[in-house]
């Protein structure tokens, strides 16, 4: 229960505002009720992001015939999902039908600020969802919803409080959009320079091609189902690949002398080759650890690490690790005599491997940097937004 302050009224969504559930005619898979001259978005759950925005586009169409059986709402009108993905909110950007599995907030019964009283249903889920009924598809239904209560200040203080957390969210969101620019310029750049079609500096010495297996030593890690401990070596799999040192998953020192052939050290390359495939990591330094079967280890690399871990990022390896895969295995998986036979090109010059690798880790180093200064600004949204629509924080109006 949740103490606001005592000049804020406690109120329930049923005497704030009326809401009812969308909807969509039955079954959902008749193609007819989708697409077609004069289609118009159709809302659904994944059409509303974890940003509080629709998505530009939704990913399906309500045909006309279908319309009539649906429920229309205009540009600016609140929705919250109520099952799936309950509780994500949403002040509409165009106009649009919407699903059963979200309630439509038609007219407010009081003056209430729409963005405020669409962050404080935001954080009441949050609270409540985890205690929604449903095993597998998580709901809350309308009477449930109906209960729900939030603390309400006056019009001013409303108003201040969504400006502020709406100011978080401008802030964040242009950080994202700034990150998603600095990869797409950084993705460009990379197939540039692993295809040789730019250079760097002044080398112009010629490239080289051969077959993985010809640059270093593939291995596989433990086929056994790891038996893990409090304390040990440090045990990696696919889900670790992007931060390997942060595996709290262990396995005993015998275990690791005996299941394995050979040992990850500083310089080598571990790439994921079940399940997710391609992602590559160097290994940084030269602490003990140890491997599932789900990832590939290179060793005795004979180019550049760091250049080789940029070029199985690049569009042609990744094609020809696809085209070797067994996409009907499942999970689906690369058998690692197939990833040895995959090409790579590179600069015989070992010095331009080098400067190559070095231009992208710089870029790379930039993205990191961007993202760190995006977790930290979510961290303080979040605090700001607990205290703010809590009135343990007031605001000067």
């Amino acid at each position: 229960m949740v103490n606001y302050p005592n000049d804020w009224k406690i109120m329930q969504l049923k005497d704030i505002a009326e809401y009812r559930r969308g909807s969509f005619p039955q079954p959902y898979d008749n193609p007819l009720w989708y697409g077609g001259i004069n289609s118009m978005p159709f809302v659904q759950v994944a059409d509303i992001s974890d940003d509080m925005k629709l998505c530009e586009k939704t990913k399906t169409r309500i045909s006309k015939m279908a319309m009539p059986k649906s429920v229309f709402v205009e540009k600016g009108t609140l929705v919250c999902s109520i099952q799936g993905s309950i509780g994500r909110a949403a002040i509409t950007q165009y106009n649009s039908y919407i699903d059963r599995t979200i309630a439509i907030f038609k007219k407010f019964k009081i003056d209430i600020n729409q963005k405020y009283f669409m962050y404080q249903l935001k954080r009441k889920f949050d609270i409540e969802k985890e205690n929604a009924k449903g095993s597998t598809i998580k709901t809350i239904t309308i009477a449930e919803f109906g209960e729900f209560s939030i603390g309400i200040p006056i019009l001013k203080e409303q108003q201040a409080i969504a400006d502020t957390l709406s100011a978080f969210d401008e802030h964040i969101e242009n950080l994202n959009k700034l990150i998603e620019k600095k990869k797409a310029i950084r993705n460009g750049v990379l197939e540039e320079l692993m295809s040789g079609k730019s250079r760097v500096g002044k080398f112009k010495e010629e490239w080289e091609k051969a077959e993985l297996s010809n640059i270093c030593k593939i291995y596989d890690g433990t086929h056994q189902t790891p038996k893990y401990t409090l304390h040990g070596i440090r045990f990696v799999s696919v889900e670790d690949i992007m931060n390997l040192y942060d595996s709290n998953k262990f396995i005993s020192y015998s275990a690791y002398n005996t299941d394995f052939k050979a040992y990850p050290e500083k310089g080598d390359i571990l790439m994921t080759r079940i399940g997710d495939i391609g992602t590559p990591c160097v290994v940084k330094n030269n602490e003990p650890l140890a491997y599932y079967v789900s990832l590939a280890l290179f060793k005795n690399i004979t180019v550049n690490s760091e250049f080789l871990k940029y070029y199985i990022m690049s569009k042609n390896f990744k094609k020809e690790l696809d085209d070797r895969t067994l996409h009907h295995a499942t999970p689906k998986k690369i058998n690692k005599c197939e990833i040895g036979k995959c090409k790579v090109k590179f600069p015989k010059n070992n010095k331009e491997q080098q400067v190559i690798a070095e231009v992208l880790t710089a870029m790379d180093e930039e993205i990191i940097s961007l993202e760190k200064e995006l977790d930290k600004i979510k961290q303080i949204s979040e605090g700001a937004m607990n205290e703010l629509l809590t009135g343990q924080v007031r605001l000067s109006v």
